[in-house]
């Protein structure tokens, strides 16, 4: 049984470190749970490019520019220290088609238009608000080339059989709401997932299209760990806006941490991460585009 305790940089108390904490552990999950594969479909062609916003310290985007050494890719984030983790691992790796780029706005990039045939993005709702969402596509849509792809992949949360995690998780998802940070109506969910193929088609995105994902991270399984860690820095990092909120206290958020703690390490714990990608093409050319839109 796999031994989980709580993480060094909780003990500090630095907001920054929790944050660092959350990234890491989230992308070591989803690396270990999807990889970077793509769809058909969306795998960009030869001497393409590709950019991956917040790319965190580069997971995705190393071994993506692994497996696809004729496309060149550029990874953004707003964290100095991941891009620069994210740069040695490139050097590192010989990837010379690979390179990171430090952004303190992601709805307003400083990159030339119709410069990428992909974009990517994962999780992003957990640190975007929903009135940012439109201008944030609305950039993508410039970015990219005609007949270009949007890949995104969010979700609402995890399925598990520990009753701490689970309430652990709706105090999240009610702070998030109470804060006007999620598209939940009533708290018990984040609600991106089921606006998100909207949103693209209000953007402008043709073919919008779906596909579900799952990560097991059971006890037993060999995602477990990275997903217990995932969990934890996650609660933690939202730890404090529950407490503003008011939709917990200090002394609850205590107690559910030791209880959350002891549940992971249940032998028949069970847990499910379900993700889901929605992506969209750019029109290849201003006759497909809806009459309203003008970003062409």
């Amino acid at each position: 049984m796999t031994r989980i305790e709580p993480d060094d940089t909780s003990q500090g108390g630095a907001k920054h470190d929790r944050a660092i904490a959350y990234l890491m552990h989230l992308e070591r999950l989803l690396m270990e749970g999807l990889g970077s594969a793509l769809a058909e479909e969306e795998i960009p062609p030869d001497g393409g490019r590709v950019l991956d916003v917040a790319c965190g310290s580069g997971s995705w985007v190393l071994e993506l520019a692994f497996q696809y050494p004729g496309v060149e890719v550029l990874g953004i984030d707003s964290h100095p220290e991941l891009i620069e983790r994210a740069r040695v691992q490139a050097w590192a790796r010989n990837l010379e088609h690979v390179s990171f780029q430090m952004v303190t706005d992601v709805e307003s990039l400083a990159l030339p238009a119709a410069s990428f045939d992909l974009i990517h993005g994962r999780l992003l709702s957990l640190c975007l608000a929903p009135k940012a969402w439109p201008r944030l596509l609305a950039e993508c849509c410039r970015l990219l080339k005609p007949g270009g792809k949007l890949s995104l992949i969010e979700s609402e949360g995890p399925l598990t059989t520990s009753l701490a995690i689970e309430y652990d998780w709706c105090l999240v998802s009610k702070a998030l709401q109470r804060a006007g940070r999620s598209f939940s109506v009533d708290g018990r969910h984040l609600g991106i997932t089921v606006v998100l193929p909207r949103l693209l088609r209000q953007a402008g995105l043709l073919d919008v299209r779906v596909r579900s994902h799952l990560i097991e991270w059971s006890q037993g399984s060999e995602t477990h760990l990275a997903g217990c860690k995932a969990f934890l820095s996650s609660f933690k990092r939202f730890a404090s806006l529950i407490l503003t909120t008011g939709v917990a206290s200090k002394e609850e958020l205590e107690q559910l941490e030791e209880q959350t703690l002891t549940e992971l390490q249940d032998e028949d714990f069970c847990a499910l991460w379900p993700l889901l990608t929605v992506w969209g093409r750019k029109p290849v050319s201003p006759d497909e585009l809806p009459p309203e839109r003008d970003w062409w």
